[in-house]
């Protein structure tokens, strides 16, 4: 009995001894594939309260103190609360037209995972690069964007193609390339063999095979570009260009040149990093940041259909509507 006990005692010990020792090595970021490379496989979600870019509020601050963040993670989440909105006035202030204006409230809250706090640093925004936190926007693009959004807020569709890619289930509103944190869908399983990398996306769906054994850029556009990935230490760097045309990204075009930097900080964090170069429509390239973090569950399959099945009750109400496209914004 005795010596039964002490086998099983020393057997729990050292459990314990070499659960501790694989914890201290994981922590000090020396988690490793098979073949050496750092291990950043795993599912996880991107959501978070933390903007792209600098609200006018917070022009001169980086960061926020923990009372201040606070505050604003408070009145963030009331402010996008759908269940709180009123169908009568709409909420101009997050994107919905009165009832008068032809405007119709989405899912209830219920639906939406846009996360509830701000990254663990209390970043003002996402965008690290300009030092303001803002996307050097060119002035050109932010017009046409305006009179894009007067468009498809006044329900205008000539055609199929005045739609967007995310209305026609082509591209996913948060999955890019690059990934940007939105209303849902802020997940992505990452798995990774000796020779490629796996980028899926919960949004549409979409994966991306990244080889990453010195292969040149494919010269075939495509919708989310070429991608080709090499180590640079632990940082996983990822390369894409020869898009088709824009991905979910305001701003980006079909000559978007995008790295992405994947390192391991610990067991449950994945830093992304992303800069975006493109002249025709930023003054400049810009990065932004944001952790992915490790969630349980397995990573559910989303199908977009609105644009397939929803289409044709989509260009029927704009043939009733008889909207004419905007072609300049109004005084």
């Amino acid at each position: 009995m005795t010596g039964r006990n002490t086998s099983g005692w020393l057997t729990v010990a050292l459990l314990m001894v070499s659960v501790a020792m694989t914890g201290q090595a994981q922590e000090s970021g020396t988690m490793r594939t098979p073949d050496g490379h750092p291990d950043i496989s795993g599912t996880f979600t991107f959501r978070t309260l933390t903007p792209m870019q600098r609200p006018q509020q917070f022009a001169e601050l980086e960061t926020l103190d923990q009372e201040t963040a606070a505050q604003f993670e408070a009145s963030e989440r009331i402010r996008q609360n759908r269940d709180l909105f009123d169908p009568e006035t709409g909420a101009p202030n997050a994107g919905y037209q009165s009832r008068a204006e032809g405007g119709v409230l989405s899912y209830n809250e219920f639906w939406y995972e846009r996360g509830i706090e701000l990254t663990s640093d209390k970043r003002t925004s996402l965008v690290v690069d300009p030092p303001n936190g803002r996307i050097p926007y060119r002035a050109e693009y932010q017009t046409a964007a305006r009179i894009r959004g007067l468009n498809m807020r006044n329900g205008f569709a000539d055609h199929y193609t005045d739609r967007t890619l995310a209305d026609r289930c082509i591209m996913g509103f948060n999955a890019g390339p690059p990934m940007v944190s939105s209303a849902y869908n802020n997940n992505v399983m990452i798995f990774q063999t000796a020779d490629s990398v796996v980028i899926l996306n919960e949004m549409v769906h979409n994966a991306r095979i990244i080889p990453i054994d010195g292969r040149a850029h494919g010269e075939i556009p495509q919708w989310s570009g070429h991608s080709t990935g090499r180590w640079e230490g632990e940082t996983l760097v990822v390369e894409t260009k020869n898009f088709f045309r824009e991905t979910s990204l305001g701003g980006s075009s079909k000559d978007t040149y995008l790295v992405e930097r994947f390192r391991r900080l610990d067991p449950d964090t994945v830093m992304y990093e992303f800069t975006v170069e493109d002249d025709n429509n930023f003054t400049r390239p810009w990065t932004a940041t944001m952790p992915l973090r490790r969630t349980d569950g397995p990573l559910f399959e989303y199908a977009c259909h609105e644009g397939n099945i929803g289409m044709e009750g989509i260009m029927a109400g704009a043939r009733q509507k008889n909207t004419q496209a905007v072609t300049e914004l109004p005084d």
